[in-house]
């Protein structure tokens, strides 16, 4: 397969799981705008019970397990935070 067959996968896929995550945060917090949204935990838009609520989800929908080394605010801060954090989960 050539170079622009694999990429053009991986944008498919980034773009499937990108959508997923964001259907899991709108269905937990639907009044923040995940979009643009860049603070999540350091202006404290997201609570305890709302991260228990997303890694679980996340853990079911993307077949990973984030564990507590994961429960970081930089990789809660934002959607495209937590998806580099799917994403790299899912190529350990």
């Amino acid at each position: 397969m050539n170079k622009a067959g694999s990429k053009n996968r991986k944008n498919k896929k980034y773009r499937r799981e990108r959508k997923d995550l964001m259907e899991i945060l709108q269905g937990t917090r639907p009044e923040i705008d995940f979009e643009t949204e860049t603070a999540l935990i350091d202006d404290q838009l997201l609570d305890s019970f709302d991260i228990i609520s997303i890694v679980s989800e996340i853990n079911d929908i993307f077949d990973i397990s984030i564990n507590v080394n994961d429960l970081l605010p930089e990789n809660f801060n934002s959607a495209d935070a937590i998806l580099a954090l799917i994403i790299r989960l899912q190529e350990e």
